[in-house]
C-alpha cells in the first residue's frame, strides 16, 4: 500500500533531524530492516543516496566525507549481518574521532532478544555496536525519535568526537507519530566561544624554553586549529612534528614542518636534546613512536580536549584541557603581549637542517620510486586530497614525503586496517566535487573492497587510483622477512586490474616504468574520469633499500618470556 503522504512516522522524524544537521549525502545498502528510512529520504527528496556494494565500505564512505569537510558521516545499514559488516570500518571512525551517525535496523520490537529466528536477527547487535563506537542506542519509544537522533548527532560532534550507532527496530521506523517540533540552544555547527586560562607559569615555562618542540595531531586538526599552530610554531621558533592524521595541519613545504617522521632515528636524537614538549591533541600511537620508545623532554605541556590525554603514554607537567583551537590561541595571545622568547635564531637553523636531513636520507632509500613520487606532485593540484590505504608506498614515502599543504586533505587509516582506502576516497570525493581525490592503494587492500570501485564509476568520480601492484601483502611481506627471515601467508595471485576496471566502466592502465607512470598520470590529471593506473613493482623494480615495517614493529615479534 503507498504511504499516505500526510501520515508522519518515524522514518519522517529522523530524515528530518538529518535535514536540520545540513547532511546532504548519506552512504548505505537498502535493504528490508531500512527501506521505510530509505523511501523516507527519496520522499523528502533533499539527500543524495550513494548505494554502495557492502556495508562496511559504505561507513568508510561516510569517514571519508566527513574526515575531508568535518561535516557530520551518514551511513544506513541493515541490521544483523549488515551491522555485523559495518563493525571493523566503524571500529576505524572511532580509532580516528569521526563525527558519524551509523543508523541500522533491528528485529521488530516483539521479537528482540527472543531468539526466534526472526530474520537478520542478532544475539546482541546494540552490544557489538557498542564496542565498535563512541557510543550506541536503541530506540525504545517511535515518538521519541527526533529527540533520539538529534541527541546521537550532537553526541557525535561532542569532545571527544565519534561515531554513534542508532538502532531503529523495523516496526517502529514505519510507526505513525506526532510531528514534534523540538526547539534547543545546542548548535554543533558552529565553533565553541570559551575563553581558556592559561597560567602564568604555563606562559613562563613556555617563553624561558630555548628548544621547545611542538608535536601535533588529530586533536588539533578536528578542533581546527591549523592558523593557530603555524602562528605559534613561527613565534616559538619551533619543529612541528606532526601525527599521520595531521598531515597538513601546518603546510609541508614550510621551513619548520617536521611532519610524520617521530619515530625516525634523526628526530628522536634531536627531542632528545630538547627542553620542552608542547604536545596538541597528540594519542602518541605505538606505531608513531617505536613502542613508546622515543624519549621526551623532562617539561611536556599536553593540550587535548580529552581530560584522560594527560599521562596516558607520557608524563605531563601541565595538562590544559579544552578545545585545543581555543587554547593555543589563548596561549599565543599571552606569549606575543611579552617579545621575551627562548628559541633562538639559530635554533631555527638546527629545525631547518633536520627537516631537510630526515626528507634526504628517506629519499635515497626510495630507488625507482622517487621519480614515482616526484611525478605526482608535479602532475597533481596543491589542493588534491591524498588517500592511502596500508601499503608499502604509503607507508615508506607516501605519509611522510608527498607534500600535503591543507588541513583535512590527507587521509590514512587510523586504526591500520587494510582495504578502507578505496571506499574512504570515494567518500572524500563525493564530498569534494571542486577538488581531486587520488588513491594510493596495494593489491592486497584493494581486492578486499573491490566492489565499491563500481560504486564510483556509477558516482561518476574524477579520482585518479594508483594501484600498485606487488602480488601479495607487502608490508606484512618485509615485516616477517625481518622478524623471521621467511614468509607465510603473503603471497597472492593478481588478478587484470586492467580488465577488471574496464569491466566497471573505469578508464585503465598498467605501467611498467617510472617513464610510463608520469605519462600515464599526466592524461589522468587532465581528464574528467575516473581512472585507475595499475603500477607493476616486479617491473618497476625495488627500493634501494627494503621497508622493514614501521619502526619497533619487527622487535615485537621476537621469542621472550612474559612474567605475570
Amino acid at each position: 500500500m503507498v504511504q499516505n503522504k500526510e501520515v508522519f512516522t518515524t522514518a519522517d522524524a529522523i530524515v528530518k533531524e538529518l535535514v536540520r544537521a545540513g547532511v546532504t549525502t548519506a552512504y548505505g545498502v537498502v535493504s528490508i530492516h531500512n527501506m521505510p528510512i530509505y523511501d523516507a529520504i527519496q520522499r523528502e527528496g533533499s539527500i543524495h543516496l550513494v548505494c554502495a556494494r557492502g556495508e562496511s565500505g559504505a561507513v568508510n564512505m561516510a569517514d571519508g566525507h566527513a574526515r575531508s569537510t568535518g561535516e557530520l558521516g551518514v551511513v544506513i545499514t541493515s541490521t544483523g549481518t549488515g551491522a555485523g559488516n559495518a563493525a571493523g570500518s566503524l571500529i576505524e571512525a572511532w580509532s580516528a574521532g569521526v563525527p558519524l551517525l551509523h543508523i541500522t535496523g533491528e528485529v521488530a520490537s516483539p521479537y528482540l532478544g527472543t531468539g526466534k529466528g526472526y530474520i537478520h536477527e542478532c544475539k546482541d547487535q546494540l552490544q557489538m555496536l557498542s564496542g565498535t563506537c563512541k557510543e550506541a542506542y536503541q530506540l525504545k519509544v517511535p515518538g521519541q525519535a527526533a529527540g533520539f537522533i538529534r541527541k546521537a548527532i550532537t553526541e557525535a560532534f561532542q569532545y571527544p568526537t565519534g561515531p554513534i550507532s542508532v538502532e531503529i527496530p523495523i516496526d517502529y521506523q514505519s510507526a505513525i507519530i506526532e510531528d514534534t517540533q523540538i526547539v534547543d540552544s545546542n548548535d554543533f555547527t558552529k565553533a565553541k566561544k570559551d575563553s581558556f586560562v592559561i597560567p602564568k607559569s604555563v606562559t613562563d615555562m613556555v617563553r624561558d624554553a630555548k628548544r621547545p618542540v611542538l608535536w601535533v595531531g588529530n586533536g588539533a586538526l578536528l578542533s581546527g586549529a591549523s592558523e593557530e599552530i603555524i602562528q605559534l610554531a613561527e613565534w616559538l621558533r619551533t619543529p612541528v612534528i606532526t601525527s599521520q592524521s595531521a598531515k597538513g595541519i601546518i603546510p609541508e613545504d614550510h621551513e619548520q614542518s617536521i611532519g610524520h617522521f617521530a619515530s625516525y632515528k634523526e628526530t628522536k636524537e634531536f627531542l632528545e636534546e630538547a627542553d620542552l614538549l608542547i604536545s596538541v591533541g597528540v594519542r602518541f600511537r605505538s606505531n608513531e613512536t617505536s613502542g613508546w620508545t622515543v624519549k621526551i623532554p623532562n617539561h611536556h605541556i599536553s593540550i587535548d580536549v580529552d581530560y584522560l590525554a594527560a599521562n596516558r603514554n607520557y608524563e605531563t607537567t601541565y595538562a590544559l584541557v579544552g578545545d585545543t583551537k581555543i587554547v593555543v590561541g589563548e596561549l599565543l595571545k599571552e606569549l606575543t603581549e611579552n617579545p621575551v622568547r627562548g628559541a633562538s635564531k639559530e635554533y631555527l637553523e638546527e629545525v631547518k637542517d633536520l627537516r631537510n636531513t630526515l626528507r634526504e636520507n628517506l629519499r635515497s632509500t626510495l630507488g625507482p620510486y622517487e621519480e614515482i613520487l616526484d611525478s605526482m606532485r608535479a602532475n597533481l593540484e596543491d589542493d588534491t586530497i591524498f588517500v592511502r590505504d596500508v601499503t608499502v608506498p604509503a607507508n615508506v614515502w607516501g605519509s611522510r614525503l608527498f607534500e600535503t599543504y591543507q588541513p583535512r586533505h590527507s587521509i590514512h587509516a587510523s586504526g591500520g586496517g587494510i582495504g578502507q582506502g578505496l571506499p574512504t576516497a570515494i567518500g572524500a570525493q563525493i564530498a569534494n566535487r571542486d577538488k581531486r581525490v587520488v588513491l594510493v592503494a596495494g593489491d592486497g587492500g584493494f581486492m578486499v573492497n573491490l566492489g565499491e570501485l563500481s560504486t564510483a564509476a556509477q558516482e561518476k568520480l574524477p579520482m585518479i587510483i594508483l594501484l600498485f601492484d606487488d602480488s601479495g601483502y607487502g608490508v606484512i611481506r618485509n615485516i616477517q622477512d625481518a622478524a623471521y627471515g621467511r614468509q607465510v601467508g603473503v603471497d597472492l595471485n593478481s588478478p587484470d586490474f586492467v580488465q577488471l576496471g574496464r569491466a566497471m566502466g573505469v578508464e585503465s592502465t598498467s605501467v611498467h616504468s617510472t617513464k610510463e607512470f608520469n605519462q600515464a598520470l599526466n592524461r589522468a590529471s587532465t581528464s574528467d574520469e575516473l581512472s585507475l593506473i595499475v603500477v607493476d613493482m616486479k617491473e618497476v623494480g625495488p627500493m634501494a633499500k627494503p621497508f622493514g615495517g614501521p619502526p619497533g614493529v619487527a622487535s615485537s615479534f621476537e621469542p621472550k618470556k612474559i612474567t605475570n
